[in-house]
């Protein structure tokens, strides 16, 4: 484990020697960096003292503690109408593989985790589906808050408000106040992939655009429901593009204080019609994972508190050295995700006892979370 208690000696002669020195050395004296700083550390690779400071941020916030939260995710639908290029998942409407979960059936998945698992939160999450009105929504959170008040709903994508809204006529700050009042907890950061038009117009041209995201978020913000932010990075976007997702989230971050945690994650080709198209046929890889990892901790460093190692997408042993570059917290336990799983790439199970094992193979000393990083329990 990579462990720098100060920037004295080598340290400080590593970062001294680096091209974005100046960078690091600001983000040690916790000045709040720019889009110009953003750009410069990817274009750098420099890797090694960049890592090294975001693991002296790390430490100075969390010490030698790193989370987790024991989840299931529930993919209530794959019926979706946005077709986004990057997805194995979704199925058009009446497709024959098409399917959406009946209430019943997704008070059972969580009734059943919670007893077997031990679960304290559920990720909902779906397509895009015109034929689901708000009162499906509605009655499933009340559904699981009756019979799990314990379990926390972390539910559903700003795009999927969007078409909610849609089916509605509605608006979205009004469908999020009443998916608050039926038990919605916490917003995902699904849907915002990279907030750049130029690059959604390619992957997801049928879905909101970058301000539409933003602006649910920081509907939801208002509301007091607070979110995650993502990135979904290994497409077709640019350096630059990715910097200006980052600075888009802290500056909306510095209006609200509504964002808990940043998940970048990569890009899986196997599967999409990106990759059948030709656009992109391998995923982004370790390396690009790590370096945004570390980037995220010191452009966000003072903005967001929590980063995840992101395992999902690129494996247990890279989210184990995403946490000597900046990251504090492994993600979920998973059962019954299926988004990822469609493209075949890897197994996508994971329990709780294997996260544990993990983090703690590596040093770190592990505790249990809940929806709002509020610690359940210390292993």
């Amino acid at each position: 484990m990579l462990i720098l208690h100060n920037t004295s000696g080598l340290v400080h002669h590593l970062i001294t020697k680096s091209d974005v020195a100046d960078i690091l050395h600001n983000a040690l004296d916790s000045h709040i960096l720019g889009l110009d700083e953003c750009i410069r550390l990817f274009k750098s690779n420099d890797i090694y003292p960049i890592a090294m400071v975001s693991n002296i941020l790390r430490q100075r916030l969390y010490g030698n503690t790193v989370t987790f939260v024991n989840n299931i995710i529930l993919n209530y639908t794959n019926v979706c109408i946005t077709y986004c290029k990057f997805c194995a998942f979704y199925r058009p409407v009446g497709h024959e593989e098409a399917y959406t979960l009946s209430l019943d059936e997704i008070v059972r998945r969580v009734l059943v985790s919670r007893e077997m698992f031990g679960i304290t939160q559920v990720l909902i999450q779906g397509g895009h589906n015109p034929n689901l009105k708000l009162e499906f929504y509605e009655d499933a959170f009340k559904a699981i808050k009756t019979r799990c008040p314990e379990v926390g709903i972390h539910g559903l994508s700003a795009s999927e408000i969007d078409t909610i809204a849609k089916v509605e006529r509605s608006s979205t700050k009004e469908v999020l106040a009443r998916l608050k009042s039926a038990g919605l907890d916490s917003l995902p950061g699904a849907g915002a992939e990279i907030l750049d038009d130029d690059v959604k117009a390619e992957i997801s041209p049928l879905k909101i655009k970058s301000h539409e995201w933003l602006r649910i978020m920081e509907e939801a913000h208002e509301l007091d429901i607070k979110s995650s932010a993502t990135m979904m990075y290994g497409t077709v976007e640019t350096e630059e593009q990715r910097a200006r997702h980052i600075m888009k989230i802290a500056e909306l971050q510095e209006k609200t204080r509504g964002f808990m945690a940043f998940i970048p994650w990569s890009f899986e080709p196997n599967k999409t019609r990106i990759q059948a198209e030709g656009l992109i046929r391998y995923s982004a890889g370790g390396f690009n994972l790590l370096k945004m990892i570390a980037i995220s901790r010191i452009i966000f460093n003072g903005v967001i508190d929590h980063l995840q190692s992101s395992w999902l997408t690129n494996g247990i042993g890279m989210a184990q050295l995403a946490l000597n570059y900046g990251a504090d917290d492994f993600g979920g336990t998973l059962i019954g995700e299926e988004v990822v799983t469609a493209t075949g790439s890897r197994s996508t199970e994971l329990s709780a006892h294997k996260i544990i094992d993990a983090i703690k193979q590596i040093g770190f000393e592990v505790a249990e979370r809940d929806n709002f990083y509020q610690t359940i329990k210390n292993y």
